[in-house]
């Protein structure tokens, strides 16, 4: 009967597939009594578009730098119809080349300390409707991105075709989202970790005013990619996100651990010294501008980082600190947090990552013996085990395979997965994503952050990172399913998948494969990874 459902379900998609641009009209209403909503911080003025109402660039929090976030207010009806600023940051590896722009048509942003911002699309305003909230964290290892950086993060489809509220979230990042002042004063007590405070923040200003935008306060679930994804880990570990969230999924960001306390306040010390500012001197931090202060930081972690000999990523930087009250115990290390015990879990990430073939000249003509020689530059005299064990796991495999299949990210899912289903408690669902995009000669593979507008039905605002066709309007269709029917219930299973995604269990180690066919398959690289574990050149 499944298979039947899924035959009748695909003919019906690809029957309207052609039309899928059109059956938007675009059809906007912007006036003074169309889209307005009274906040707990003041009246706010949206719009609709296609009968989706949109508000984008609304005011969360506020706060001076360094300082925790506060709620905002205003007196006048507030515009809230176009983004707001991102948190200042460095663009370059974003914009590096022409290439990168195109397929992943990165818009004009403007930049400013007051970044505090949602986006918002719903079906309805005060209707009495509960509809799943679904809170999106955006990526960029806690120094880079906003919640409206590429197409595929848009959340007028997730409303359309799945009823739910989407949000998008701007907050602090990097120095200024930190910087541990902490030993400066009761006012900086949480300072480093002033970024993910921004996001408790924002899920408060949830609760208290999604009623009002036709959402569930008592049906959020927050999920992210990349730096995202550890931002939804470290929120799974805080007390004070407790009770703010109720289902969470980490896409391709399992950062188990975070940075510890010492290092961060080190950290502090080297930045005045290298600034020629007396410890301490917040108000001399105040007067610089960003671009003074992260000269500054960057410098103070190089110097640091080399002084104390400290390798792994997050060890010390900008990114969560474990403070022993904010953060009072690692994420997912040594176990599951307990404070999230019974939230279901989706947890996963894509085949490729960052292939390394993208970065090799020539990587593609290499034959098994030249890749080899590039891959005991990794594993030394474990190489030709290391190939071994790979074709046992991959027996398919191409030469480039070995170079381009992730084994960085992954062992953080597999990990973070196995401790959560050890808690016995709220289930946990596993995927990789594994279809490649045929653009640029198919040199991104299966990439990082490649399985963003599948999930979120942005295949056609993806397409020049996608290539557009049927195939893509396909899968979109069922990922994005899957995420809906997880937000609104903690299973991803539904009509529009044609398998049973089951649960995770250590021993049996469920995996769905996301491509144009999907699979099941049972811990199918787990030796691979436990055999990477072993000798050391796993994760970050």
């Amino acid at each position: 009967m499944k298979k039947l459902i899924f035959i009748s379900t695909a003919a019906l998609l690809l029957g309207s597939i052609s039309t899928n641009a059109q059956t938007r009209k675009g059809i906007i209403k912007a006036s003074s009594t169309d889209a307005i909503v009274e906040t707990t911080a003041g009246t706010v003025a949206g719009y609709q578009e296609d009968n989706i109402y949109v508000f984008k660039g609304l005011p969360y929090a506020q706060a001076e730098r360094f300082m925790p976030a506060q709620p905002p207010t205003w007196e006048d009806v507030r515009s809230t119809r176009s983004h707001g600023p991102v948190c200042p940051q460095n663009f370059w590896w974003q914009r590096s080349n022409d290439a990168m722009t195109f397929m992943n048509q990165f818009p004009p942003t403007m930049q400013d300390e007051d970044c505090m911002r949602l986006n918002i699309w719903t079906q309805g305003l005060g209707d009495g409707k509960k509809r799943p909230v679904m809170f999106y964290i955006h990526g960029g290892g806690y120094v880079n991105g906003s919640g409206h950086e590429m197409p595929r993060y848009d959340g007028m489809n997730m409303a359309i075709k799945g009823d739910v509220v989407a949000i998008t979230v701007n907050h602090r990042l990097n120095i200024l989202g930190f910087l541990d002042l902490s030993e400066y004063g009761e006012d900086y007590k949480f300072s480093a970790n002033n970024g993910i405070l921004d996001l408790i923040v924002a899920l408060q200003w949830v609760r208290d005013n999604i009623k009002k935008f036709g959402g569930d306060p008592n049906n959020v679930t927050i999920y992210g990619q990349s730096g995202g994804g550890g931002k939804v880990t470290t929120l799974l570990a805080s007390p004070y996100a407790k009770g703010l969230f109720h289902k969470a999924i980490v896409q391709s960001g399992s950062l188990l651990t975070v940075g510890e306390s010492d290092n961060s306040k080190l950290l502090a010390k080297r930045l005045f010294k290298v600034l020629n500012l007396e410890e301490g001197d917040i108000e001399g931090l105040r007067k610089l501008s960003w671009e003074e202060l992260d000269k500054a930081g960057s410098q103070a972690i190089k110097e640091l980082t080399e002084e104390l000999n400290i390798t792994g990523w997050g060890k010390l930087g900008w990114g969560p600190k474990m403070d022993g009250d904010f953060l009072p115990v690692q994420p997912f290390s040594p176990t599951a947090p307990e404070i999230s015990k019974d939230i279901p879990l989706m947890v996963g990430s894509t085949m490729h990552e960052f292939a390394m073939s993208g970065w090799i000249p020539n990587a593609r003509e290499m034959n098994l013996d030249q890749i080899k020689e590039l891959l005991k530059k990794t594993y030394g005299d474990n190489t030709d085990e290391y190939v071994k064990v790979f074709e046992k796991t991959y027996p398919d495999y191409k030469p480039i395979d070995l170079l381009d299949v992730d084994v960085r990210f992954r062992p953080g899912v597999i990990k973070q997965a196995d401790l959560k289903a050890e808690q016995n408690g709220a289930p946990v669902y596993r995927y990789l994503f594994t279809w490649e995009s045929p653009l640029m000669d198919g040199s991104m593979r299966s990439s990082h952050n490649l399985d963003i507008p599948f999930l979120m039905n942005n295949a056609y605002n993806s397409r020049h990172l996608l290539g557009g066709g049927d195939e893509t309007y396909v899968l979109a269709d069922r990922m994005s399913s899957a995420w809906l029917s997880f937000a609104r219930t903690g299973n991803p299973n539904n009509p529009d998948l044609p398998i049973d995604w089951e649960p995770y269990t250590v021993k049996k180690g469920a995996t769905i494969i996301f491509d144009n066919e999907l699979k099941i398959k049972y811990n199918h690289d787990r030796e691979l990874i436990d055999f990477v574990n072993k000798i050391g050149q796993a994760g970050f």
